[in-house]
């Protein structure tokens, strides 16, 4: 697996807001990422059905032991929110490149990240 997308890079993809596309390669996503896309309060249908299609082409990255005990370190460590701290170890674990607007991940030190370019609003 190459890149893993924060959830807000699958936001902004679901909404045609990226001025590029995605990077060529393999994708998997974290678990928490599909609750987060899933559980919008009135989302629509077809916006559901799009999200369910997309996250269908990608590997979905289940909460493992290593995945645990990295989150709970990124916790302790950064004092960071438990949906990024499963993202980020999602990546760290695989070395995957994250794909991010989050300003706190991009710098998380020993976490891979690549910042993508929005259209103009």
């Amino acid at each position: 697996m190459r890149y893993i997308p924060d959830t807000n890079a699958l936001i902004y993809l679901l909404d045609n807001r990226l001025a590029e596309p995605f990077p060529s390669g393999q994708y998997g996503y974290s678990v928490i990422t599909e609750i987060e896309l899933l559980s919008w309060p009135k989302m629509q249908p077809d916006k559901e059905q799009s999200c369910r299609e997309l996250l269908v082409t990608m590997h979905r990255i289940e909460l493992d032991a290593p995945i645990r005990e990295t989150t709970i370190t990124l916790r302790r460590e950064h004092c960071m929110k438990l949906p990024d701290a499963l993202i980020a170890a999602c990546a760290i674990h695989f070395d995957a490149i994250l794909l991010t607007n989050d300003q706190r991940l991009l710098l998380l030190p020993g976490l891979r990240c690549q910042s993508l370019e929005l259209k103009p609003a």
